[in-house]
């Protein structure tokens, strides 16, 4: 049982009926996936992390979007979802420059291909870029990109359909349970639903899933807003940049997206409708311009908002058994990452649940247990 039909719960439920043969049932309390954060992402890939884990995760999950067509193919239909490769391009002030360093150092030992750039090598590539306050940078070099994260969602929920799970609309809200098993999922409109195994995996509100089995995940949801804008500029060969402000742009069709983490002010769960207009006149437009100076003129076009679903104990993904269980799982708490590292999670915990075989990276440091344990495993790359 999969409670959340997102693409992490969609990605499980393929792998678990596809590659194990196992019955799977997945409750989506919303099957038209409206508010859902994997319908809301701005769906970008990176192996510019800190952590390891998190580079072995989106390599591996690179290596299947670029073959989702064979994968995820049903009845002759493949999914095509628009994977390009610009890279991404962190920009770090002199006092940055440092962490930007070691960085490298971390992602090409866990062979990623990044090349370190001080800022005029920056600029001889970038020539739309001011570089003037800048003191190094990072770029892929292959590897890095975006697609279509939606397609990505539907095309992992037709293949496990096509293998034989069932997708129900319902919102699950509490358990059964005994001993140390969970025995069935009890969903807000009075239907029950018995399980061997359970999955929580419900991104931004998989924590009140988790605490009604006595668990606490420090797992909440944190509005993201991304802003679509036109400009006359010319930016050849532009890849997601990341300003040392916090501001990120890429190209998209014929204008840009950009976006920033939200102030800290804002409370955790504004609605998405709220898209704070504010933020981008006061903040993102200013280092816009400071940083391309061909966006001063620009045109804001639309805009948009999703819930990353963060993770306030290190950033990074809740991944494997839920402690003192012995039949229940998570996948929550990604923190701006899910997406992109959907298929090798689904796989490995499909693997995990039913003691199987998968060739994704293993989820022991994403073990839930090191909540417990206190021991956070930080994320620094964070955007």
């Amino acid at each position: 049982m999969v409670v959340g039909g997102g693409v992490m719960g969609a990605a499980a439920a393929c792998f678990l009926a596809r590659d194990h043969g196992l019955r799977v049932t997945v409750l989506e309390r919303d099957p038209s996936y409206r508010r859902a954060s994997s319908a809301l992402s701005a769906s970008s890939i990176r192996q510019q992390f800190s952590q390891p884990v998190n580079i072995a995760l989106s390599r591996w999950s690179l290596d299947f979007l670029r073959r989702v067509g064979d994968e995820l193919a049903v009845a002759g239909e493949r999914p095509a979802l628009g994977l390009v490769e610009p890279g991404y391009l962190y920009l770090a002030t002199p006092a940055g420059a440092a962490v930007l360093r070691d960085l490298h150092t971390v992602q090409c030992t866990q062979g990623a291909d990044i090349a370190l750039l001080t800022a005029a090598q920056a600029q001889q590539r970038f020539p739309w870029l001011r570089i003037d306050d800048l003191g190094a940078a990072s770029l892929g070099l292959s590897g890095e990109g975006w697609f279509d994260g939606p397609a990505l969602l539907q095309a992992f929920r037709r293949k496990a359909i096509a293998c034989g799970a069932r997708f129900v609309a319902a919102e699950g809200v509490a358990f059964d349970t005994l001993g140390a098993r969970a025995r069935a999922v009890r969903c807000r409109d009075g239907s029950r639903h018995e399980a061997d195994a359970v999955l929580l995996a419900a991104g931004a509100w998989t924590a009140p899933l988790a605490a009604a089995l006595g668990c606490a995940l420090p797992v909440s949801p944190k509005k993201r807003d991304v802003f679509v804008f036109d400009s006359p500029a010319a930016l050849p060969g532009c890849p997601l940049v990341v300003d040392p402000s916090g501001l990120w742009f890429r190209p998209e069709g014929r204008g840009f997206l950009c976006g920033a983490p939200p102030r800290d002010a804002d409370p955790d769960e504004p609605a998405l409708e709220a898209i704070d207009h504010a933020q981008f006149d006061e903040q993102l437009w200013p280092a816009l311009a400071h940083r391309v100076p061909g966006f001063e003129a620009l045109r804001l076009r639309s805009a948009w908002a999703g819930y990353y679903e963060m993770n306030a104990f290190d950033h990074n993904g809740l991944a494997g058994a839920l402690p003192g269980w012995d039949n229940v799982y998570t996948a929550c708490g990604f923190s701006g990452h899910g997406m992109q590292q959907a298929p090798a999670v689904g796989s490995a915990l499909a693997a995990l649940v039913a003691r199987g075989t998968s060739s994704a990276p293993a989820l022991d440091a994403l073990s839930p247990r090191r909540l417990l344990d206190g021991r956070p495993l930080r994320e620094s790359n964070v955007i």
